[in-house]
């Protein structure tokens, strides 16, 4: 077994490590596996060609999804850091990429909302008569339509399709006014809905007592959040497949266009999609992965995480679809009509639908204490990213534990506090905006182009795989290399470039942003793409020498610590480093 002396000092120091390898698999599944898999992959297949979707998806999961899963698993494990530390030990050139998954990891802490929602709904659904369910409740219009309508349907499917048009369904009106109490727009703010914040306060709750301790807190958490949601799956996936008109829901979902496959939006989406939902160029893998032992068999686990991510999402399709079907033939619609995407399709389509089953009560706890869980998971890991790298910055004062339970305080506190904003009248808009400027395709693209650049070119394809080897004791395959090298970066200049061109300003429903909220967003997303070359500047101009010996400088390993001079091995043999070049 291949162990460091000065790794072990160094995480006896306090900066810890996975009590055991099922609690690192867990918390990264945890994060991994979320929100995406439930409404955007399904979403995605059905909107893309249906089964034929699955082609681009799974050629890329092969060519980009994996490949950089372990480019990123592994790195956090050789270098024993966190995402902005641990290029020192890389190439202190591209520090940036670090400090730009800082700044993402910021705007990402407002997915927390998402929890809030959910637990908001899991409350309401333990009433004896369903709120989404009826329009006799003080915040419904006279649009308003109940399921008793919806559910009897005539034979005309043009005509049932403009009723639903020009009506608001009961859920909807739940959404919109009971919850959000939605303004006319970011440029009204209003007041806090106090409910939503008491959800939201219980959420950072949560988060800090799941991640106080550091790794050992947030793996033992994982036991049940990890887990009980696939409990939850399974039993939604039964239910789903014995409603009426369930396998109409099935045929949408797998139906394969293969005329979809010349379609280049389709391919684009297929990339964004696996990015999104395996958690590529956020950092928080590489933090995740650093707490391992250096010996740690990363392939295996790449392997694992991977299929296990795809399958989940697969399968979720047939939970949401089968529900879908149903829902379309209550309402005498074609599927395509009550289809929507996120928020739609989790807290609109799904709790209308759960409301017109027997037991409606069980089955909409059911799948909202899936989504709160799913959430938890996602957002503490978020959180633990960031606290990780910006301890690492500062181990003196921050790793110490007093001192760390203090700063984990500190940042769920005053994140609470910003979040605020969030649960007010207008949130939803600023919500929405930190969602599609924060961590935006362009953010992603960029930092996978510049990860690959730097670790792939400047440190070196070859001496990452022989890292691996020395680590887990088996080569990975010259594939891995040509990905790394060429594919990766390829594919992600594309995608980044069909981004720009084909860019969209944000909307919701009929409300178009404003100037200044464009302009706002695009400094969100310039604030971390920028990151990288800023950094990158500052620190040739601040090294001294020449041009040629500042480069020369900045793109080799900033540290030759012993841990990188010397491993001994079980039998008693040491590997220098020079084997590793």
């Amino acid at each position: 077994m291949i162990i460091e002396e000065t790794v072990n000092q160094k995480n006896a120091g306090n900066r810890g490590t996975w009590a055991s390898k099922t609690e690192y698999i867990l918390v990264v599944a945890g994060y991994v596996v979320g929100l995406g898999n439930v409404w955007r992959f399904p979403y995605l297949c059905y909107k893309n060609g249906g089964g034929a979707f699955l082609v681009p998806y799974g050629l890329l999961v092969v060519f980009s999804g994996i490949p950089l899963f372990l480019l990123e698993t592994s790195i956090g494990q050789y270098t024993q850091e966190g995402f902005v530390t641990c290029w020192k030990n890389l190439c202190p050139l591209a520090i940036g990429i670090g400090c730009g998954h800082l700044v993402m990891k910021f705007y990402d802490f407002s997915y927390i909302l998402i929890e809030a929602w959910a637990l908001f709904y899991l409350v309401f659904s333990f009433k004896s008569q369903l709120p989404w369910a009826t329009c006799n409740n003080t915040w419904n219009t006279d649009k308003c339509i109940g399921l008793q309508i919806v559910e009897s349907p005539s034979t005309n499917l043009t005509a049932n399709y403009t009723m639903l048009k020009n009506t608001t369904s009961a859920a909807v009106e739940f959404w919109e006014r009971r919850m959000l109490g939605m303004s006319g727009g970011i440029e009204e703010l209003g007041s806090v809905r106090w409910e939503l914040a008491l959800c939201l306060l219980v959420a950072w709750i949560f988060c800090y007592f799941s991640i106080w301790k550091g790794v050992r807190s947030s793996g033992k958490v994982a036991y049940f959040t990890a887990t009980f949601p696939y409990v939850i799956i399974l039993i939604l996936l039964i239910r789903g497949l014995t409603l009426p008109g369930a396998w109409d829901g099935i045929y949408y979902y797998l139906y394969p266009d293969l005329n979809r496959l010349a379609d280049l939006q389709v391919w684009i989406e297929a990339g964004s999609q696996i990015f999104f939902s395996y958690s590529l160029t956020a950092g928080t893998l590489i933090v995740l992965s650093s707490y391992n032992n250096y010996n740690n068999n990363c392939v295996k686990d790449c392997f694992f995480l991977c299929l296990l991510n795809s399958g989940t999402s697969f399968v979720a399709g047939f939970v949401v679809f089968s529900v879908l079907g149903f829902m379309a033939q209550k309402q005498g619609v074609t599927v395509e009509t009550v289809v929507q995407s996120g928020p739609g399709l989790a807290f609109i389509a799904y709790p209308q639908a759960t409301a017109s089953m027997p037991l409606p009560q069980f089955w909409s706890v059911c799948f909202f204490l899936m989504l709160v869980l799913l959430t938890i998971d996602s957002h503490f890991v978020v959180v633990e990213g960031f606290v990780t790298a910006v301890s690492d910055l500062f181990p003196k004062w921050l790793h110490a534990p007093v001192k760390h339970e203090i700063f984990v305080l500190v940042v769920c506190g005053s994140s609470f506090l910003i979040h605020l904003l969030l649960v007010t009248e207008g949130g939803i808009y600023f919500f929405q905006l930190s969602d599609f400027y924060g961590s935006t395709r362009v953010c992603q693209n960029f930092i996978a182009i510049c990860e690959c650049a730097a670790v792939a070119w400047v440190f070196g394809a070859d001496r990452v795989l022989n890292i691996i080897a020395d680590m887990t004791g088996q080569r990975p395959a010259i594939f891995f290399k040509v990905c790394w090298k060429y594919i990766i970066p390829l594919l992600s200049l594309i995608s980044f470039i069909l981004y720009l061109v084909d860019y969209k300003r944000l909307t919701i429903n009929d409300y178009v942003y404003p100037d200044w909220a464009f302009a706002v967003g695009c400094t969100m997303t310039l604030s971390s793409v920028l990151m990288v070359p800023l950094w990158a500047v500052g620190m040739m101009c601040l090294t001294p020498g020449t041009f040629r010996q500042r480069l020369s400088v900045l793109c080799c390993p900033a540290e030759d610590p012993a841990w990188l001079r010397r491993r001994t091995r079980e039998d008693g043999q040491t590997v220098e480093l020079a084997s590793l070049n």
